[in-house]
């Protein structure tokens, strides 16, 4: 059952106002004087106050709809996973409502508002970290959360999702098994999971003995982005045999750029990515990645949280539903 969230009410007892000031200050906070309107916004900011879009009366009842935060809605990653989340919610008279956040705490801050003032009855997010008001306005409209892709660390209520420190680990000791000794790490966008994936790597190449090394763009993944960075990787560390890149996307614009160099893959230089895109896999060579169930992902999260708004109770707070890896023909 949802808490009782605080309400305009709440705040005008706080700061000893009418609650229509409290109300037309927030939709207009220079209509105000500052110091009120200091008062107002931090009673607010402290007790979590979510603004409701929704009438009273469906403020009250279940709005049958579920938030779902992605960093990115071009993502083929993401696109995955929500297919994956409809093919349970539809079918359970769940709407979806979608927000992105371009992989930032603070935007993903502002979009969580946004759907919790629609008075959703859960959320599914896809990062770990949170600001500090993205969590008490979790705390306040106390609905099931369920957090994916990471099951590295520990989560705020449940989450699905896999190890991307094991799985960088499994995919690196692969390439170095098989004879390379000289593996880059490409990283982008340097959100949590790709500095997972570059944790992972790191210790295979030092279980190994080996020196890492690691190349970093805050551009947005692209073919684009991972072609330039291996002509960073010619001109300055021209002895590199292998890459292992934070994701296919990256992969692939790093092989492009093989190919336009002239260098042959992978007897000259070894490739791999992360998640197992069709493009790379229908490829030739076939690229080497770690294959990660991002549908499947969808669907159990989905599953969770249905579970928990019907009632049910579960001591299991962490679904890992692991990874494959592939090596293609690009190792």
């Amino acid at each position: 059952m949802k808490k009782k969230r605080p309400t305009l009410q709440d705040i005008a007892d706080r700061v000893g106002a009418t609650k229509m000031t409290v109300s037309r200050c927030l939709r207009t906070p220079e209509s105000v004087s500052e110091g009120l309107r200091e008062r107002i916004f931090s009673v607010a900011e402290s007790i979590g106050y979510i603004p409701n879009r929704a009438p009273d009366l469906l403020s009250r009842a279940t709005s049958r709809s579920i938030g779902v935060l992605v960093p990115s809605l071009t993502n083929q990653v993401f696109a995955d996973v929500i297919v994956g989340i409809e093919a349970l919610t539809e079918p359970a008279g769940y709407h979806l409502m979608l927000a992105h956040y371009g992989y930032s705490p603070e935007l993903e801050e502002r979009s969580l508002a946004s759907l919790l003032s629609y008075n959703v009855d859960g959320v599914i997010l896809s990062d770990h970290h949170h600001t500090p008001r993205s969590l008490r306005m979790l705390e306040t409209a106390g609905i099931p959360v369920v957090e994916i892709m990471d099951t590295y660390q520990a989560p705020l209520q449940q989450a699905v999702g896999y190890d991307n420190v094991r799985a960088a680990f499994d995919m690196v000791s692969e390439m170095i098994r098989l004879g390379r000794r000289r593996v880059i790490y490409l990283g982008v966008r340097l959100d949590e999971r790709t500095r997972q994936r570059e944790q992972g790597y790191r210790q295979a190449m030092e279980a190994h003995g080996l020196t890492p090394v690691a190349l970093h763009s805050r551009q947005r993944s692209s073919y684009s982005v991972g072609a330039a960075l291996l002509k960073q990787i010619l001109n300055d560390y021209p002895d590199t045999d292998a890459i292992f890149c934070t994701n296919d996307d990256v992969a692939v614009g790093a092989y492009f750029e093989c190919q336009r160099q002239g260098m042959d893959v992978p007897d000259r230089m070894a490739i791999a990515g992360f998640h197992g895109h069709d493009v790379g896999q229908a490829m030739t060579p076939r690229l080497a990645s770690v294959i990660t169930p991002r549908q499947a992902i969808g669907e159990a999260a989905a599953k969770m949280l249905l579970a928990t708004l019907q009632g049910e109770t579960t001591n299991e707070r962490v679904l890992d539903l692991g990874y494959r890896i592939e090596c293609g023909g690009t190792l």
